[in-house]
C-alpha cells in the first residue's frame, strides 16, 4: 500500500489562505498612510509563510494545493507591496514593472504546465534567494527617508539586486519549463 496523500485542509494550507486574507489589510493600511502598521502586517504574513513551509515539510503535509497556492500567495503579497510602495512614492516604478512582468510570465507558465502536463512547478533555490533579496529591498523602502544623500540609497541598491536575481531566476525557471514541455506525457 502506498503512502496516503495529505488532505488539502491542513495547517500549512490554512496559513497560506490566512496570508492571502492579510493582503487587503496590508493595502488598506498603506492606503490610509499607516506604513509602519502595514509593514508589521507584511512581516507577520512573511512569518506565516516560513511557518507553513516548516510545518508542511516536517509533518509531510505537502499538497498540490500548497505547492501552487503558497508561492502564489507570496507573489500576490509582494506584488501588492510593490504597487503600494510605488503609489506612495517609496519605490521606483521601473523595478516594479520588471518584477510584475516576470511574475506574470511565471504564473502563466506555471498554469500552462499544470494544465498541459499536470505538473506543478515549485520554487527553486535561486528563486527563493531572489525573493528574499527583493523583499529585503522592499522592506528597506519603508525607511527610504533615512537613505537620502550623502548616505547611499541602500533600499534601491538592494531592490535592484533583487530584480537582477529575479531575472536570473526566470532563466532557471524557463529551462525547467522547457524540460517539462519536452517530456512525453
Amino acid at each position: 500500500m502506498g503512502m496516503k496523500r495529505p488532505e488539502n485542509l491542513n495547517v500549512p494550507n490554512t496559513l497560506t489562505v490566512f496570508r492571502l486574507l492579510l493582503i487587503p489589510v496590508f493595502c488598506w493600511l498603506m492606503w490610509r498612510g499607516q506604513e509602519m502598521a502595514a509593514l508589521f502586517v507584511f512581516l507577520f504574513a512573511s512569518l506565516t509563510d516560513l511557518l507553513d513551509g516548516y510545518i508542511a515539510r516536517k509533518y509531510n503535509l505537502i499538497t498540490d494545493f500548497g505547492k501552487l497556492m503558497d508561492p502564489l500567495a507570496d507573489k500576490i503579497m509582494v506584488l501588492s507591496m510593490m504597487v503600494m510602495l510605488v503609489i506612495k512614492g517609496m519605490a521606483p516604478g521601473a523595478a516594479v514593472v520588471i518584477l510584475v512582468i516576470k511574475e506574470l510570465i511565471m504564473v502563466l507558465g506555471g498554469l500552462y504546465a499544470l494544465r498541459a502536463k499536470k505538473v506543478v512547478v515549485f520554487s527553486k533555490p535561486v528563486g527563493k534567494v531572489a525573493q528574499f533579496v527583493t523583499v529585503a529591498g522592499l522592506v528597506l523602502c519603508f525607511f527610504h527617508a533615512h537613505f537620502v544623500p550623502p548616505v547611499l540609497p541602500w533600499h534601491l541598491i538592494v531592490l535592484w539586486a533583487g530584480v537582477g536575481l529575479a531575472l536570473v531566476a526566470l532563466v532557471f525557471y524557463a529551462r525547467a519549463f522547457l524540460d517539462i514541455l519536452n517530456k512525453p506525457t
